[in-house]
């Protein structure tokens, strides 16, 4: 059953996907969807749009062979089973929960659960150890988490009260993932505001000590509308994302854009990138939409592409600049302009080069729809022709973080002016 969230969320969704080579119409005439206080995309959007739908949402192919198509209904029932089932050991709105998964179904229908009950989705990689699931539990304040077994044995060493449910073999102290049942019921609705939390993540590190990024119910869930008109989705596209749950870029390209296209994610897991067998899976999946860092695109030229792209449409850069030499070779070999763009942990996409426009070399693009871009000179702080890449607060950019958790000083830092700075 649809609701005015639903339909306002659909409006802004299908003027993005009508105007998606028209730029200048599009960041004339798009608005963010007017939502009330009580939105939850889980519920709202993807609950919505799930129901009875038999298309396929997730396609998962392994590297030794399994290949595993899962529908838009079929991930409903078992988020909603999982979140039942993380219900009744307590857990509800504002508890925060660490989920270590690989790009596994378990993955997917985990971040839906906890967003069901409106708790708070803490991704982690499964790169981790010990010394750093000491921080992340102690400075996040995890109630939960999710793991494999074999990533199980890691937490022996991580102390603290928090439930353990454990994807795989069944281990002691820890509840068994196969134990929640799918269920066509939801959870029952949490009472939620537009600025509750709804995903924590923890930045690289590299650096300094990681800062903990706190994004609302709608900053990633309905800000990523940006991100879909970037990437060019559309519904019923299969769109395949080089990127490892953990980091941001999985949430923004194997999670929020392509379900609020209504597309497919596609997964290939692999032990050991090989060219040949992307491009191979890449046409066999029937791939529309390709989304990979610089790096992978280099390795790719240097493979045969005389194949062809398959179904391929769009083919998208992130992480990066993308040199011109890539882009000219991808061209002459398929006929795709690779288009690419910027945005942080902290933000969804904020500025690229979106379908059907032309490509200038050495640019990442204009400011999406949506996305008050303002460039600032670092001496003046003062808009200027040219400078530093800022949000214009005083727009209150929807696809923004709330806050650096606990961290007041960076929280300062990164806000002075008047503008979000991206540093």
């Amino acid at each position: 059953m649809t609701n005015a969230n639903h339909q306002s969320y659909r409006a802004a969704r299908d003027l993005l996907l009508e105007l998606r080579t028209d730029y200048p119409a599009a960041s004339e005439k798009f608005a963010w969807p007017a939502l009330d206080a009580t939105f939850s995309w889980a519920h709202d959007w993807f609950d919505v749009i799930a129901q009875d739908n038999p298309r396929p949402a997730l396609h998962i192919v392994e590297e030794i062979g399994a290949d595993n198509s899962y529908s838009f209904d079929e991930l409903r029932r078992r988020s909603n089973g999982l979140a039942h089932f993380l219900a009744a050991q307590g857990l509800g709105k504002g508890d925060r929960v660490a989920i270590m998964l690989g790009n596994q179904v378990e993955q997917w229908v985990s971040m839906l659960a906890v967003m069901k009950l409106g708790a708070v989705v803490m991704p982690t990689t499964i790169a981790l150890g010990p010394a750093d699931l000491v921080d992340r539990v102690e400075r996040g304040k995890v109630r939960a988490v999710i793991a494999n077994h074999t990533d199980a044995p890691k937490f022996e060493q991580v102390p603290g009260s928090y439930l353990r449910l454990c994807v795989g073999e069944r281990i002691d102290e820890w509840l068994a993932y196969a134990d929640a049942q799918p269920a066509d019921e939801p959870p029952a609705r949490p009472e939620l505001q537009q600025l509750d939390p709804q995903l924590l993540y923890f930045t690289s590190g590299t650096t300094s000590k990681p800062k903990m990024v706190e994004h609302t119910q709608t900053s990633y869930a309905v800000g990523h509308l940006s991100t879909m008109y970037w990437l060019g989705l559309q519904p019923g596209d299969v769109h395949l994302n080089i990127s490892s749950p953990g980091w941001a870029k999985h949430a923004w390209s194997c999670f929020f854009a392509p379900w609020i296209a209504e597309a497919c994610v596609f997964i290939y897991n692999y032990a050991r990138f090989d060219a040949p067998a992307l491009l191979e899976q890449l046409r066999a999946g029937g791939v529309t939409t390709f989304c990979a860092p610089p790096t992978v695109w280099r390795m790719l030229i240097q493979a045969d592409l005389t194949s062809g792209p398959g179904a391929l449409r769009e083919g998208i850069a992130a992480g990066e600049p993308l040199n011109p030499e890539v882009i000219e070779q991808v061209r002459a070999a398929w006929g795709i302009t690779l288009r690419d763009g910027f945005g942080q942990t902290e933000t969804t996409a904020q500025v690229g080069n979106s379908p059907g426009n032309a490509v200038k070399a050495g640019s990442m693009g204009r400011p999406l729809p949506g996305v008050p871009v303002v460039l600032v000179d670092p001496v003046t702080g003062q808009p200027a022709d040219s400078g530093e890449i800022c949000l214009d607060l005083s727009r209150s950019p929807v696809n923004l973080m709330r806050c650096y958790l606990d961290d007041p000083e960076r929280d300062a830092e990164a806000m002075a002016g008047g503008y979000y700075h991206n540093r």
